[in-house]
């Protein structure tokens, strides 16, 4: 099977000084995944490499540089889901886990449970060979910043990049036709401490299911969790695709991977008023997304093996 990936940095409004940073950092995931995928090498292994790029990069809010709690500390949420078993491996509050996604792949591998959290999920992640850091390592200036402002001004949106989103993500398919898909967050600026959100819950943020694609989420956490939009957007894979406002009679022009990814997206504004994205692929690698935000950033690879951004 020819491989698929495609990446997420995050649907918010994203401002013009931001566009290249975030077109750059999609990129340079979709390539440390396509370096894996384009040897034959695994699903698993590409999400894992894309995702930590992300993670690495300040601009968007996962690993260092996401965003601060009310008590001024990095709180960090992750997941990695096999779409072939249903098994997922998730990690939520990390404070001392530079790539949550890391972890979050160790759990799906070798814990008997799916989600750990806290003390308890970096105490599983020292005894499997993922290092800690001290929580300030994850700390940007930019966001001590902006969390300083929010704190006093009762958290304005215009005082730091992504007010609740930011959230990163991939799905890929390997020549063996396996599908895996990730999510990786650092949540909301100024949320409580303890705060999950959408992101490594199962159906919620991410979901994989090898029958019909799978799905990484963006946006207001709450909203996502309300209507399950990862595990929803799954499901309008396995139907006949429907143009959603559009007369049957008359073609949207998109394929079934965009109208899955286009209805989601309807429906979850529709129902819960908020805003968001995702990320798709289908059960044959065909790239798929959606948002009602401003601006989402993302970039897949096209068929004939480029890459393609966009913000």
């Amino acid at each position: 099977m020819k491989p698929s990936l495609i990446v997420h940095g995050g649907a918010w409004n994203i401002p013009d000084e931001a566009v290249d940073a975030c077109k750059s950092g999609c990129h340079r995931a979709l390539a440390a995944g396509w370096s894996i995928l384009s040897r034959g090498g695994s699903a698993l292994d590409a999400i894992e490499a894309a995702v930590m790029v992300l993670e690495d990069d300040p601009v968007f809010d996962a690993g260092y540089g996401s965003h601060l709690n009310l008590d001024g500390h990095v709180e960090c949420d992750a997941i990695v889901m096999n779409g072939a078993t249903l098994r997922a491996g998730a990690a939520a509050t990390l404070q001392r886990v530079r790539n949550p996604v890391q972890l979050a792949r160790k759990i799906l591998e070798d814990s008997p449970h799916m989600m750990l959290v806290a003390e308890g999920a970096e105490r599983f992640a020292k005894q499997h060979g993922i290092k800690l850091c001290k929580p300030e390592e994850l700390v940007s200036d930019a966001e001590r910043e902006a969390w300083m402002k929010c704190k006093s001004d009762k958290h304005a949106a215009e005082h730091h990049r992504g007010h609740e989103q930011g959230t990163v993500g991939a799905v890929a398919i390997d020549v063996n036709g396996s599908l895996f898909a990730a999510t990786s967050t650092g949540g909301t600026c100024c949320k409580l401490p303890g705060r999950v959100g959408d992101s490594p819950l199962i159906g919620c943020g991410c979901y994989a299911d090898s029958e019909a694609g799978g799905v990484s989420c963006t946006g207001y956490g709450e909203a996502i969790m309300k209507v399950v939009l990862a595990k929803s957007t799954v499901d309008l894979l396995r139907g006949p695709a429907t143009c959603v406002d559009t007369p049957p009679s008359i073609s949207c022009g998109a394929s079934t991977a965009d109208l899955a990814a286009r209805e989601a997206i309807h429906l979850f504004a529709k129902r819960t008023h908020a805003t968001g994205g995702l990320i798709l692929l289908d059960r044959h690698g065909n790239p798929g997304f959606a948002f009602n935000t401003a601006r989402m950033a993302y970039g897949y690879v096209a068929p004939d093996g480029s890459f393609l951004t966009a913000v």
